[in-house]
Formats: structure tokens, C-alpha cells, sequence
């Protein structure tokens, strides 16, 4: 049993740094490729807004269902 953190650490430790090299080299090829103009740029920026504004309010109202559902079903939800 004591070595089951050495080999499963030696992994984590392999696997994220394949990721973050390959994550590294995908990038830089990228910046390689070319310039993207300014309309498409804005679009996704805009696009990825859009996301992180559905995501967060989604993400809100599972938070009011819960502590609605958990006050009707009697949980004390106040702090001591």
C-alpha cells in the first residue's frame, strides 16, 4: 500500500505535463496560423459572454431552488 502514492502521484505529475505541453504547443501554433480580424474576434468574445451569462444565471437559480426546496422539506439553514 505505500506505494500506490508514488505511482499514482508519478502519473498525475506525467499526465499534466503532456497536457500542458501539448496545451503549450497548440497554442503557439496557433499564434503561427495567422491574425484573426477584428469582427471575428468579437464575436466570439461575445459569444463566450453570452455563455458565462446563461451559465451564472443558471448556476443562480439551482441555488434559489435549492434553498427553497431545502426550507420546505425543514432544514435549519440559519448560521450559528
Amino acid at each position: 500500500m505505500d506505494w500506490f502514492p508514488i505511482v499514482a502521484g508519478t502519473f498525475k505529475v506525467l499526465a499534466l505535463a503532456t497536457g500542458m505541453f501539448y496545451a503549450i504547443k497548440w497554442h503557439y501554433d496557433q499564434g503561427k496560423k495567422g491574425k484573426e480580424n477584428v469582427a471575428e474576434k468579437r464575436e466570439v468574445l461575445r459569444a463566450a459572454g453570452t455563455v458565462a451569462a446563461v451559465f451564472l444565471l443558471s448556476l443562480s437559480a439551482l441555488g434559489l431552488v435549492a434553498f427553497a426546496l431545502l426550507r420546505v422539506l425543514g432544514n435549519d439553514l440559519s448560521f450559528p
